[in-house]
């Protein structure tokens, strides 16, 4: 009886296999395949091309990607039916950042979902619509003049820090420039300080380093890919022990934010208060746009914990990682360094009050710097997409189910429009050098429907803590640019740190 059924099984189930290999595998395969693609190696295809150092594979990655800038597109090959399709061209990348189908995150976050889960990074579809309308209202220019209070006292902290390196000799700033970070993200995504500039080392941010990095090394290496492997290697152990620390850091504010919210709503019951009063009560924080659509929106503790853990990890390591290369560059080049200062001369004088949000617009080459030092060392150096349907691209014909990642490092470095790209030239982003560029050319934020919902958040933060600096410091870097060894992770990071010396530019 047990042998029939098996036979019986075997009639239905493998003719259906076999059809569906052909039907969509086959066809799917073979419409890759006519993408241009450099040599590999047989069954594994590119996997053992990239290294899993992260400087050399930023540092291969690149090489790679300049033997196909005429096509702007190529495929690399991880493997058995794992395919990757790469676009180096703003053409092509203009295509599939405004469409409004091919919204889906590629399969190469899947292995940060344990970490993030599906929030607004990862989430696709219906998902990703819903939560991108509810978070849309933390960024409303009330709420960020809320969150520059915040900015500018922490900035002040990381200048005090700062003081006792001045006249010193050369030190690494970058742990500064982290700490001062992690501690404006905490209290605008949590409403919760954890004094990270003036504790030094914490176990949040070793985790966050460590937990990007398991992360890179296993998106490009498939045999780490299945759960039941990597669950009982080092590497996969040391990811929960990330896990545990990312997410009870998450979990126990979000407890105590919860508990004030609910304090915080029965006061408002027994008295009147105007809700467009943001700072009458206490400190807004990102976290509590969720708690107050809780409820209505019908968000669970983890829907909750997802998003902060993504705002977190996005508004804290890219907004860190784009202040240090800033920093790096200003400090390597003094006379762009003095352009800053004379606006900043211009603006404040020699007065100490804090930056207003009314001064933000008046920075302007100091946001040329910024997005200068965007383009060479953008802070997302790639983006994912899966197709949803077959779709043209630079002149191929690309399979529904695709993976797809757009080289943000290579649209950048396009000397056809960004003449003599490894120069650091602020002047590009004048208005008037800017003007006709192609627009998906510049795209450190994304571009297109799931363009980056904090943009404006990360800029005010780069000019206030940056401007903070140079309003008291001189700066200057101690490492040249190819010293820093860039770090293409989840972010692009300088793996050597930034090396700078500092000197008052007022005496106190």
């Amino acid at each position: 009886m047990t042998v029939t059924v098996v036979l019986l099984a075997a009639l239905f189930i493998l003719p259906a296999l076999w059809y569906f290999y052909t039907l969509k595998f086959t066809r799917f395969q073979r419409m890759v395949a006519a993408l241009p693609s450099p040599s590999g190696v047989p069954l594994l295809g590119h996997a053992f091309i990239l290294p899993t150092d992260a400087h050399e594979f930023y540092k291969k990655i690149h090489i790679v990607c300049a033997e196909f800038t005429k096509t702007g597109i190529f495929s690399l090959d991880f493997g058995f039916l794992r395919k990757l399709i790469v676009v180096t061209s703003a053409d092509v990348a203009e295509k599939l950042l405004r469409s409004t189908k091919n919204i889906t995150k590629s399969d190469v976050y899947d292995h940060a979902v344990p970490w993030l889960g599906t929030g607004l990074l990862i989430a696709g579809g219906a998902k990703w619509r819903t939560r991108r309308r509810l978070l849309t209202p933390s960024f409303h220019f009330k709420i960020l003049q809320e969150f520059l209070i915040t900015m500018n006292e922490q900035a002040v902290v990381m200048n005090d820090c700062l003081k006792k390196n001045v006249g010193k000799g050369s030190f690494d700033m970058f742990p500064y420039i982290t700490h001062c970070a992690l501690d404006i993200i905490c209290l605008t995504a949590m409403g919760k300080g954890v004094n990270a500039q003036e504790d030094g080392e914490t176990e949040y941010v070793e985790a966050v380093y460590k937990a990007s990095e398991l992360v890179h090394v296993r998106q490009f290496r498939p045999w780490l890919w299945p759960h039941f492997i990597y669950d009982n290697i080092p590497a996969g152990k040391e990811w929960k022990r990330c896990l545990g620390i990312l997410h009870g850091f998450t979990n126990s504010v979000i407890a105590e934010r919860m508990e004030e919210h609910k304090r915080t709503k029965l006061i408002e019951a027994e008295t009147s208060v105007d809700d467009d009063d943001i700072g009458t009560r206490k400190r807004y924080a990102f976290l509590d746009t969720l708690l107050e659509q809780a409820d209505e929106n019908a968000l669970s503790l983890e829907d909750i914990r997802e998003e902060v853990d993504t705002f977190m990890f996005e508004g804290h390591d890219t907004t860190a990682a784009g202040i240090a290369w800033s920093t790096h560059l200003l400090g390597e080049y003094p006379e762009i360094q003095a352009k800053v200062h004379e606006e900043l001369d211009e603006i404040f004088g020699d007065s100490d009050r804090d930056i207003e949000f009314e001064d933000l617009p008046n920075l302007k080459y100091l946001e040329c710097v910024i997005k200068e030092a965007q383009r060479m060392f953008p802070s997302v150096p790639m983006i994912g997409r899966e197709l949803e349907e077959d779709t043209e691209l630079g002149g191929f014909n690309c399979p529904k189910g695709a993976q797809v990642a757009i080289m943000i490092t290579e649209l950048h470095a396009n000397p056809d429009i960004f003449p003599e790209p490894e120069k650091f030239n602020p002047d590009r982003f004048l208005l008037e050098n800017a003007a006709g560029r192609h627009p998906y050319s510049y795209v450190p934020f994304s571009a297109g429907p799931r363009n980056c919902i904090g943009q404006k958040f990360a800029m005010m933060e780069e000019k206030v803590m940056i401007a903070s600096t140079l309003r008291k410091y001189n700066i200057e870097s101690t490492q040249r640019t190819d010293e820093l060894e860039p770090c293409s992770e989840l972010i692009l990071r300088p793996g050597k740190g930034v090396h700078v010396k500092l000197t008052p530019r007022i005496t106190e």
